[in-house]
């Protein structure tokens, strides 16, 4: 794999930025409510599926290598706390953002939300159901179920979430035409 150093630098970036993202937060009983999500998404339509999933795996990596960059601090233990899961579903919500931002020759604002809003189903496809199995049957909570999973990671934040990406799809609709035209950002290939 061969990385500019502009790469790497905006890569160590949207790892910073989900750091910062995770200690500005706002503590609910399960999952706490923080800013991640909309790091991630700028970093999936941004800097493309590529980039987007290796600035989510700079950061994981660094929190599992026992750096506190996470909500609740880091090391190799996090992955089974209940929240872990929406990590693994920031690296895989961006890199599927970066992919259709990348295929969509237009960016306007329909086709931004469409490319945000699937990163975000996967977010949540991946976090829900690892809150479940992680209360469930690490944490040995026999009380726990779907509902339950999606009481404590679904529903207190989607309305925050939506409105996050919501902002990310206007934002991008403006400025990821300019930065295609600058070649900053991957352009969609042409199909012969």
């Amino acid at each position: 794999m061969n990385l500019k150093t502009r790469d790497m630098i905006l890569v160590a970036l949207f790892a910073a930025l989900m750091a910062v993202g995770a200690m500005v937060k706002i503590f609910f009983p399960v999952i706490p409510f923080t800013f991640q999500p909309f790091f991630c998404a700028f970093a999936g339509i941004l800097l493309g599926a590529r980039l987007g999933l290796m600035s989510q795996i700079v950061y994981i990596t660094i929190g599992l290598a026992g750096i506190p960059v996470f909500t609740e601090g880091g090391g190799l233990m996090y992955v089974l706390k209940p929240s872990f899961g929406y990590l693994l579903g920031f690296a895989a919500g961006a890199y599927v953002i970066g992919i259709i931002s990348e295929r969509l020759k237009v960016m306007n604002l329909k086709n931004a939300l469409i490319s945000v809003m699937s990163g975000l189903a996967v977010i949540y496809l991946i976090g829900v159901p690892y809150i479940y199995l992680i209360v469930k049957f690490y944490m040995n909570k026999a009380s726990m179920n779907i509902m339950g999973a999606l009481s404590a990671g679904f529903f207190p934040f989607i309305l925050k979430d939506l409105i996050m990406f919501v902002i990310v799809a206007v934002v991008a609709a403006q400025i990821v035409p300019i930065l295609r035209r600058a070649r900053l950002i991957p352009v969609a290939e042409q199909k012969s």
